[in-house]
């Protein structure tokens, strides 16, 4: 190992590390030593604001590789012939607990890929469930605040979190599978990922299709169960951490095949649930899973705060050929992320290497804090008569309508209410008798610790959703819960 200086962040050699510069060898400090100033200094700056969710996370650099022909669908350069491949950074996470929590707790997991492509970065951003709490943005701050600390206490409260559940009845969905096996992976290398949302998919012959995206482990499904997790969490709270470290390390890459599920416009207008409401999948008897690639993680970091704690992922962040929907979900979130990271790591937070784009980029957005201004002198402004930047006019976007609508704050119709159908079939259809036991007890004992005066309503309200979605599985919950049921609550709860 070749010798290097030690230096100051300019670059200036010097020699005492160790020692403050005084007067007299037990005399005051002196101002002067710069030195100990400039580490002091970084040292309280050393933090940046943590993640207001997902703030516990693992991440890894990898490739992706095309394995089959979706060029039907999308004009995505990176989805053009079969063999194509580039660099991946990988982010997973848990959602709910701060950056010191535990890797096992019963929580949905953040999946987040950054794909390096040749027409820029697209991030897929999802979760490792295919349906999320809420329909609309409008209710995330909520939501969140629910999952988060009591402003009293500063404690987790499952008063918060079951009257915000029982008062929006669009989250069981979510709720049955986080309180089912699935709801504590086995680390991250043993779950799937999905980008949840309905996005968008435009072909060279400008069609459009709607699209999901699902990331399936090669590795299998390994779930903790509520003895193992809490002892895990004990023994290791980077329980999920170490393993993906140790697997990269060892060779054995963790794997996952992409598929897609596909919907045609005239499709989506008569599909019996709204396509674009996140509380809802699409069954795939109806539009199967196409294959589409492979993902594999084969690169630690070689500094964890550069790359992963870094790391600015957005769902606004898309290329040609792949869009938006309707989404209220997500079209929140185009907004919010990048918001977020502006407000976390800056505005120029592109210019970090592991969010920057390998094939450079040009544009008028200039200076701020941290501004590396690859652009140099270049004019900041457009149009000018100076640069030669042009607007290449293969990627202008082709208009569309969205069922002839108008922009307006319009009521939920017949269909977007029906919040129990599928939670219903999640439960008696996906599930078998073990997991569902396990479903109820992880309920009970979860629902069990709801306090204050408001208890008996807060429960009675939430064992109505579950009696809409399945009589059983209400009455499982009702009699753990040890609730007398009675005929006018049953009839109730089937309005």
């Amino acid at each position: 190992m070749s010798t290097k200086k030690l230096t100051t962040a300019q670059g200036n050699p010097y020699f005492e590390h160790q020692d403050s510069q005084t007067v007299g060898p037990r005399g005051p400090v002196l101002l002067q030593d710069y030195l100990l100033q400039e580490n002091l200094a970084h040292f309280v700056r050393e933090r940046i604001p943590e993640r207001v969710v997902h703030a516990k996370g693992s991440g890894a650099y990898g490739q992706f590789t095309v394995t089959h022909d979706i060029s039907a669908y999308t004009k995505a350069k990176l989805f053009s012939k079969i063999g194509n491949t580039c660099t991946t950074f990988t982010r997973f996470s848990t959602v709910g607990g701060e950056k010191g929590s535990a890797d096992t707790v019963r929580d949905p997991r953040g999946f987040a890929t950054k794909f390096y492509t040749e027409d820029g970065n697209w991030d897929l951003v999802g979760n490792n469930t295919p349906v999320f709490f809420i329909k609309d943005a409008k209710k995330f701050p909520d939501f969140i605040h629910t999952q988060k600390r009591d402003p009293k206490t500063n404690l987790k409260s499952h008063t918060s979190i079951w009257d915000f559940w029982s008062l929006n009845p669009e989250s069981l969905h979510q709720v049955l599978i986080l309180m089912s096996d699935r709801g504590i992976p086995d680390g991250y290398r043993y779950m799937n990922g999905y980008g949840s949302h309905t996005f968008s998919m435009t072909n060279n012959e400008n069609q459009k299709f709607w699209v999901k995206f699902h990331l399936k482990s090669e590795q299998g499904i390994r779930n903790f169960i509520d003895d193992n997790a809490i002892r895990v969490a004990g023994e290791n709270p980077d329980y999920a951490q170490e393993d993906l470290c140790k697997a990269i390390e060892n060779g054995d890459f963790p794997k996952w095949k992409m598929y897609i599920q596909i919907i045609k416009e005239e499709e989506a207008k008569e599909f019996r649930w709204n396509p674009f409401d996140v509380t809802k999948v699409w069954p795939h008897s109806e539009f199967p899973l196409l294959e589409v690639g492979v993902l594999e993680l084969n690169e630690m970091p070689n500094n964890y705060f550069t790359h992963v704690e870094q790391a600015a992922f957005s769902p606004s962040q898309i290329v040609d050929g792949i869009g938006f929907s309707p989404d209220k979900m997500l079209q929140g979130r185009i907004f919010s992320y990048p918001d977020a990271q502006r407000y976390r790591l800056g505005v120029n937070y592109h210019q970090i290497p592991v969010n920057s784009c390998p094939m450079g980029y040009s544009n008028y957005q200039r200076d701020g804090a941290m501004a590396l201004n690859p652009a140099g002198s270049a004019p900041n402004y457009h149009p000018n008569s100076f640069d030669a930047i042009k607007a290449d006019e293969s990627y202008q976007q082709k208009a569309y309508e969205i069922n002839n609508s108008h922009v307006d704050f319009y009521n939920r119709n017949e269909t977007d209410d029906d919040h129990y159908t599928q939670p219903g079939l999640f439960y008696s259809k996906v599930l078998n008798t073990e997991e569902k036991e396990r479903l109820v007890k992880n309920i009970v004992d979860h629902m069990s610790k709801i306090s204050g005066d408001l208890r008996e309503e807060i429960i009675n309200r939430q064992l109505c959703h579950f009696f809409r979605a399945n009589i059983e599985l209400g009455m499982k919950i009702a009699m753990g819960l040890q609730i007398n049921i009675d005929a006018n609550a049953m009839n109730h709860s089937k309005k």
